[in-house]
């Protein structure tokens, strides 16, 4: 008797799930150079968070905050560290759509600390390169604290003009779409689209703004005064990006009301078509009408000429009718 195979339900129709073991070690990733330590803890959890606890003395708001996902961007100065919350665009390829990845900084006179809630391309390119590449870590590290977080602040600001310019794109591909009389219903599911990336782009950018300003004013703590030009460039290339951003709000608001008009133009000459069609025909049902009548006609009792009569006042009418509507533009 063959055999049957196996169920994957138990005797009271469980099913079997493999459960991954617990972590019993933080994941905390530290690249040093003489005088200076960069640790990144990506996606801190209870372990993350108990092993900074034991090695640093912040303050219990700053680990509230780790915790926390709504945090807004900020910058909070105390005497020995700054706490920073950042947040950069992420775009999400599982659900399609542009998000806020938060990176928390703890700075100090000798030590970085980034904690990213989600990976952020950037930060994990610049830790590897700094792990793998001695002469370019030992470069950067010699410029201080300051001067690393800079890199890192700046390599994220940077990240979003790319998707900045693929938004830029699909506006032009929009009016493009719109003067060449595509479908309605496509284009009007791209504008939405994209004026959503645009306002979920703000929602991140706009809060932002006041946090680099903020870091701007605190970057004399460890940043060498030759080199205090740097946080300058930051607050630039967000400006761009914010003004960037109101450009394109009123570029797709543009799109989105000249869409409507070439609607509304095209169903205008749609109902200029059928309103011509219905008066000229309107002339040969009244006349079909009146000879329709449970009366003697012309030319029933065998006599034709009325009828061909009635068929040339038919066709000079549909005739004299089309002229007057092609002279007015109407066909």
């Amino acid at each position: 008797m063959p055999s049957l195979p196996r169920s994957p339900f138990g005797r009271r129709g469980r099913t079997t799930v493999e459960v991954a073991p617990e972590r019993t070690e933080p994941r905390v990733e530290i690249v040093e150079s003489p005088g200076l330590r960069w640790i990144n803890i990506e996606r801190p959890r209870s372990l993350e968070q108990a092993w900074l606890e034991e090695h640093f003395d912040f303050h219990a708001l700053d680990y509230e905050d780790v915790r926390s996902r709504n945090q807004r961007p900020k910058v909070d100065e105390y005497d020995d560290y700054l706490f920073i919350v950042l947040h950069f665009p992420r775009y999400d390829k599982k659900v399609a759509r542009l998000n806020a990845a938060e990176v928390d900084f703890f700075v100090g006179p000798d030590f970085l600390i980034t904690l990213p809630n989600e990976p952020v391309e950037r930060v994990e390119d610049l830790f590897e390169r700094c792990r793998t590449n001695e002469e370019f870590r030992d470069q950067l590290f010699s410029k201080g604290s300051g001067y690393l977080l800079y890199k890192i602040v700046d390599d994220c600001v940077d990240a979003a003009f790319p998707m900045l310019g693929k938004i830029g794109n699909k506006l032009e591909r929009i009016e493009e779409a719109i003067f060449e009389g595509d479908e309605g219903e496509d284009v009007v599911r791209d504008i939405s689209n994209a004026k959503q990336e645009i306002i979920n782009f703000r929602k991140i950018v706009r809060p932002q703004r006041v946090a680099f300003r903020d870091l701007e004013r605190n970057k004399a703590r460890y940043i060498a005064e030759d080199l205090d030009i740097y946080f300058d460039d930051i607050i630039d290339a967000s400006e761009r990006g914010w003004d960037m951003l109101e450009n394109f709000k009123e570029v797709v608001e543009g799109l989105e009301a000249t869409n409507e008009s070439a609607i509304a133009h095209r169903t205008n000459e749609t109902f200029r078509a059928l309103t011509a069609i219905s008066l000229i025909f309107l002339p040969l049902t009244l006349i079909a009408s009146i000879f329709g009548m449970n009366v003697h006609v012309p030319g029933q009792d065998g006599n034709m000429v009325p009828f061909w009569i009635i068929i040339g006042v038919m066709v000079a009418v549909v005739v004299g009718v089309a002229a007057v509507f092609k002279r007015r533009g109407w066909l």
